[in-house]
């Protein structure tokens, strides 16, 4: 249990971050390029350091079909909109709006799992959807730019699918690998995506190439790898509270 606690405590604070550092990367660069070159680096450092720690990438059909899932709703779609909506909304509004997210797994897990939420679920889920509501009260406003509030909303729907996948993926362990191998998938989608919606070009100043590797691999590897072994060890719902 505690190791659990200070998995999520961790994981929660590195994600929150992540929105900080996106924000300052897509003032500066186009938001699904900057992504598709993110997920490419990170999932080639990714599969590289689990291939030298001994794990394979000749995954059953399973992991591969649940991986392929999570490349498409976590990397392409959440990440993807929320680097676009983060355009138009501040990192804290967006941040809050990713909130969302254990809610929207017990939904989703209740109706097409059948899944029974255990009492640690339900204390986390009350004062989170208490704290969202509190929060949301105070910044929603006639200001706020509905693009970018959209584009969050989506984004957490699809993280939300991606989460009650990685039970799928993880299963058989190679957890590190999976997580090279879904974000190489994400990160090609979106460059074919980008490729039709953005020009290419990207200013490197110092700030941008600061906050793009500190997005790739606090955030990015290391949130995520302890993000898909807290699913594998507590499950869906429960890891999604923190």
């Amino acid at each position: 249990m505690l190791l659990d606690i200070f998995m999520g405590i961790s994981f929660a604070l590195m994600w929150g971050s992540a929105f900080t550092s996106a924000r300052i990367v897509v003032e500066q660069a186009p938001p699904l390029t900057i992504s598709a070159l993110r997920f490419l680096i990170a999932g080639t450092m990714a599969v590289v350091i689990a291939r030298s720690l001994g794990q394979s990438w000749s995954l059953d059909p399973k992991q591969w079909r649940a991986t392929a899932i999570i490349g498409l709703c976590q990397n392409a779609l959440y990440l993807g909109l929320f680097f676009v909506g983060m355009q138009w909304i501040e990192a804290s509004l967006a941040t809050i709006l990713a909130s969302m997210l254990p809610l929207l797994v017990t939904l989703l897990d209740r109706l097409f799992f059948n899944k029974r939420i255990k009492l640690f679920g339900i204390v986390g889920l009350f004062f989170g959807g208490c704290g969202v509501t509190l929060i949301m009260g105070n910044r929603i406003s006639n200001d706020v730019d509905i693009r970018g509030v959209i584009s969050c909303i989506i984004g957490v729907f699809a993280l939300a699918a991606a989460t009650l996948a990685v039970r799928g993926a993880s299963s058989n362990g190679n957890i590190l690998m999976i997580v090279g191998l879904q974000m190489l998938i994400g990160g090609v989608i979106l460059v074919i995506i980008s490729f039709l919606f953005e020009d290419w070009a990207i200013d490197w100043t110092p700030t941008l190439t600061l906050a793009f590797g500190y997005t790739i691999i606090v955030p990015g590897l290391i949130a995520t790898w302890i993000w898909f072994s807290l699913v594998a060890r507590i499950g869906a719902t429960e890891a999604s509270t923190f």
